[in-house]
């Protein structure tokens, strides 16, 4: 029989036994559907990582110096109490880092912390407070939509101003003009003289929560009541000149700490590569997890494509038996109910694809997580589908290649 004879033959099945087909598709539709679902969201939140997350938090071409790693998951014990033991950092140790980067490098020292701000028209809200330099708006290149920035100046003069972001500014006033107005956080008045632009959120976190301040104003001790710094964050203009900078700076601190050759440094120096390794171990896990359901989905279904197509062998012994008379080969026949077996796997993965693309629009319209379909994953899908079939097809089809057409054809 020929191949779109064979192919016709199976989508005619499907339309006539409806019910029997839907069953029989079940399995890898649920396979399919979970695997697009899955691999459309861990695509989409790679993108979302590398474009978004990288550049909004942590900075592109940047390095950040402080105690110790702030993306580590896999932390032991014993480097936990190591992290503990290391000194703390201080202005000077700063100072000391930003005197040896290449020139056209921008740093910013960096405090922040979840605080409390309030004002005279509203109740106390919580914000993510950052007390930092003036640099600190080129760095993450944060845009000033009402009023400015503050200056350098008045990072040296520790003068009370603040930049807040939206959110900030509709719970804070109301929807009046906050520029000029006080916010107070910590019972110490600051005068806002800007408005961020609207960023949006990263993974269900706002971006428009943010209050800016110099760090040379009381909110730095709120966040450090110990006097020293969270950290600093440099930007290089290009990735080579941000690796000048990492090993000027870790130079000059081993120097500065006298720390031994061989020993390690009792400080951390974060790129956005140590972000993005631990979003890469995520991702692993989510695929690892995530593909289990979908392997279950296509074992089931290939069993029941098999059982179907044992049912199906049975069912056109006497077929059998006339095409074998009329001088069809063993070859023809196990290629007919092997491409009938794999028709129906494909199907019920091309209606997979479709169901997997919608799961995955939903998720990303009910929660933070982002989507993106990879094509890869169709065709795989695709691919599998054919393949799930082929491999569930292949014992029916051969019973039915070798039925005794004499036999066959006493079948009633």
């Amino acid at each position: 029989m020929p191949f779109f004879e064979s192919v016709a033959l199976a989508l005619n099945t499907i339309r006539v036994q409806k019910l029997k087909s839907f069953f029989t598709l079940l399995g890898v539709m649920i396979g399919v559907m979970f695997l697009i679902a899955v691999v459309s969201i861990v695509q989409g939140m790679s993108n979302y990582v590398e474009n978004d997350f990288a550049a909004k938090i942590i900075g592109v071409n940047t390095f950040t110096f402080r105690r110790r790693p702030n993306f580590n998951p896999n932390t032991t014990d014993d480097q936990w109490r190591e992290f503990q033991r290391r000194p703390r950092i201080y202005a000077a140790d700063a100072e000391l880092v930003r005197s040896v980067l290449p020139t056209g490098n921008k740093a910013a020292i960096v405090n922040q912390n979840f605080l409390y701000a309030s004002s005279k028209l509203s109740r106390p809200r919580q914000v993510q407070a950052i007390a930092t330099e003036a640099a600190y708006f080129d760095i993450k290149k944060l845009v000033v939509e009402s009023g400015r920035a503050f200056s350098a100046q008045e990072v040296g003069a520790g003068a009370k101003v603040i930049v807040i972001g939206t959110d900030v500014a509709d719970h804070l006033f109301n929807g009046l003009d906050p520029l000029g107005r006080e916010v107070r956080i910590g019972g110490m008045p600051y005068t806002v003289i800007g408005v961020l632009e609207k960023q949006g959120s990263v993974f269900g976190f706002s971006l428009d929560r943010q209050a800016i301040v110099p760090w040379t104003t009381p909110v730095s001790r709120l966040i450090q009541p110990k006097g020293d710094l969270q950290s600093m964050i440099v930007q290089g203009s290009s990735r080579e000149e941000m690796q000048d900078g990492i090993e000027n700076a870790r130079e000059v601190m081993r120097g500065s700490r006298h720390l031994a050759p061989g020993r390690p440094d009792n400080f951390a120096l974060e790129t956005e590569d140590s972000a993005l390794a631990f979003f890469d171990g995520l991702k692993r896990q989510m695929i690892v997890f995530g593909t289990a359901l979908p392997a279950i989905g296509l074992v089931v279904g290939a069993m029941v494509i098999m059982n179907i197509m044992l049912v199906a062998v049975a069912e056109r012994t006497r077929e059998i038996g006339i095409r074998k008379a009329l001088g069809a080969r063993r070859i023809d026949i196990l290629s007919q109910f092997l491409i009938e077996a794999s028709t129906l796997s494909v199907v019920g993965a091309g209606i997979g694809i479709a169901l997997g693309l919608l799961a995955a629009k939903i998720v990303s319209w009910l929660t933070p997580l982002p989507a993106a379909v990879a094509p890869w994953s169709i065709l795989m899908a695709l691919v599998l589908g054919a393949g799930v079939g082929i491999v569930a097809g292949v014992y029916p089809a051969s019973r039915a290649a070798r039925l005794d057409p004499i036999a066959a054809l006493r079948q009633e």
